[in-house]
């Protein structure tokens, strides 16, 4: 089976082209493409398949076999690879998730994608649809308890589900592997939850790390960061548009509220090609 690794931002996945291959069961490939000493190593699997509502469609897996609704990230990767490997000429298209159709706008520098602007819809905020266990029409600096300790949480949903939590520290100082697993696991999350912690440096900057919902730690995620610019907008901290500085690089975001939609704008890029052998 021939496969790309691309990432954006350091947020890294397995590509496969299922125009041409065929995968029999991707959770289970996913597990083991996705380990990091037997595997490829990478953040999860996705799939690029034909869809009868969009231009593609985008399957995604987690590293742990479970399935995703949505990657800001991944969905990048996606347009540029269908791009520069010849699946398409046209520099707007389409992508089909279970987070629903997403628009993309494609830079395109000496024939190869540079950067991607993706219309990823409008922000849900009611908890019931995010799901989180909350009371009220939205859950915005709605107080959660979790290893004793109270935190303050804005959730929102970008297609999946986030939970963001302001802090006063430097983000790289926080003891995410011990924390971060008892936020996804928490029991006001039906689905699990992927949490975005944030600390808030101007009206126009953010600093966050993000522990993803089967995942644990990557280096950037783009749903994420609109979750947080979302959430950063409703608690009046920063303005509309605002550069989200992640492990692996900025994202820029912005909550048209007028259309009530966010736009996320970053890069992406092939590591390599490579063939798994079963």
């Amino acid at each position: 089976m021939k496969f790309t690794k691309m990432q954006g931002l350091g947020n890294d996945y397995v590509y496969v082209n299922c125009f041409k291959e065929k995968i029999d069961n991707p959770s289970e490939l996913a597990v083991k493409i996705s380990d990091r000493h037997f595997g490829v190593g990478s953040d999860g699997l996705i799939m690029i398949n034909p869809s009868d509502r969009a231009d593609f469609e985008m399957e995604m897996y987690n590293a742990d076999g479970s399935r995703g609704e949505m990657c800001g990230n991944g969905i990048r990767c996606v347009a540029k690879y269908v791009y520069d490997y010849g699946l398409t000429d046209k520099t707007r298209i389409s992508v089909e998730t279970l987070g629903g159709i997403k628009h993309l706008d494609l830079t395109v520098e000496d024939g190869k994608v540079k950067l991607v602007r993706v219309d990823m819809g409008r922000p849900e905020l009611r908890p019931a649809k995010i799901p989180v266990v909350a009371a009220g029409e939205r859950a915005v600096g709605e107080p959660i308890t979790v290893d004793g300790k109270e935190y303050r949480m804005t959730c929102v949903s970008m297609g999946n589900p986030h939970a963001v939590i302001f802090v006063d520290q430097d983000v790289k100082e926080l003891p995410l592997e011990t924390i971060g697993p008892k936020f996804e696991n928490h029991e006001r999350f039906p689905n699990r939850i992927n949490t975005e912690f944030v600390r808030v440096l101007n009206r126009n900057t953010v600093q966050m790390r993000v522990w993803e919902r089967g995942s644990g730690e990557t280096l950037a995620c783009g749903t994420g960061a609109c979750a947080v610019a979302v959430a950063c907008v409703l608690g009046g901290l920063t303005e509309d548009e605002v550069s989200v500085k992640l492990l692996g690089g900025d994202l820029q975001i912005q909550w048209n509220r007028a259309k009530d939609t966010v736009y996320m704008t970053g890069p992406a890029e092939v590591v390599f090609d490579g063939e798994w052998p079963e």
